[in-house]
């Protein structure tokens, strides 16, 4: 695995998107300038990312490998809504989490001026400004890395034997953060938002830019967005990425990639600016492209 590091997605869009991002213009002669990178954040969430890459001249290829679908069942959310004054701190694992959970429960009531929040990432930390929910001064939310070991590190997740605290996230996912509080003395409840699949793309257009030898990288921010790539592309695709870049903002998924016998694997720092610096450190020591 290369360790390396930096300071630290709908269907498949058009291949050149500058024409989709307008009022960007490319840096001519930078180590991104040309170079078709894809990305895989869920449709609506690729935006950001999308955009920094055009800054710097690159051709972001977006191509969801994770679809956000909203639960069948609302009643456990509308039951939790009702009762929020009970729990002492409210977590959110996710961005989707916060959206698909305050959408629904500030339709109903207000938010608890005594109920902490507590979330990991910054792209968490600006989905919960927007819905003005706990002062953002006030947030529990580790700075450095963005998953449950490190928000479990803060010292306001230590002691809290006796607190009830209330988990919301998508089905299914790691038990790590609920398990740990349960054994530190917390009542937990875990209420479920949104659910994940796997999209049903045509692979078909990152195959014909890896047979023109124009497929340059791929970043990926999740382990199950990986392992859904992997089956979304097929055995020729899996032969194709596993010789090509992937840039990724947490060990887990790189040993993931290396598992599944991915020979170039570029870890980087956290989030969205992690992956950028990550991407910009390999090219510019790769060299420039040649179109």
């Amino acid at each position: 695995m290369n360790a390396q590091a930096g300071s630290a997605g709908s269907l498949l869009a058009a291949v050149d998107p500058v024409d989709q991002l307008p009022g960007r213009e490319p840096r001519v002669g930078e180590p991104l300038a040309g170079r078709h990178i894809v990305v895989t954040r869920p449709a609506g969430q690729a935006t950001h990312l999308a955009e920094a890459l055009v800054i710097h001249g690159a051709k972001p290829v977006l191509f969801p490998v994770l679809a956000i679908v909203d639960i069948p069942d609302r009643k456990p959310l509308l039951d939790v809504a009702l009762r929020l004054e009970q729990f002492d701190i409210a977590v959110f694992i996710s961005p989707n989490a916060v959206h698909k959970a305050l959408d629904e429960i500030l339709r109903h009531c207000a938010w608890p001026l005594s109920l902490r929040v507590a979330t990991m990432g910054k792209s968490s930390e600006n989905a919960l400004a927007s819905h003005a929910v706990g002062n953002i001064a006030d947030i529990i939310s580790p700075q450095d890395r963005f998953d449950s070991e490190a928000l479990l590190a803060l010292p306001a997740m230590q002691e809290v034997r006796g607190k009830r605290v209330v988990i919301f996230r998508g089905d299914g996912g790691r038990e790590l953060l609920g398990d740990t509080l349960i054994e530190r003395g917390a009542n937990v409840e875990y209420v479920e938002c949104y659910r994940r699949g796997k999209p049903d793309l045509d692979p078909a257009p990152l195959l014909k830019l890896w047979e023109a030898g124009a497929l340059d990288a791929f970043t990926i921010t999740s382990s199950e967005g990986l392992r859904n790539l992997f089956d979304m592309i097929g055995p020729l695709g899996q032969a194709w990425l596993r010789k090509t870049p992937l840039f990724v903002p947490h060990s887990r998924i790189a040993e993931q990639a290396v598992a599944l016998g991915l020979k170039n694997v570029v870890l980087t720092g956290a989030a969205d600016d992690g992956l950028m610096n990550g991407l910009i450190a390999y090219f510019a020591k790769v060299g420039k492209h040649h179109d």
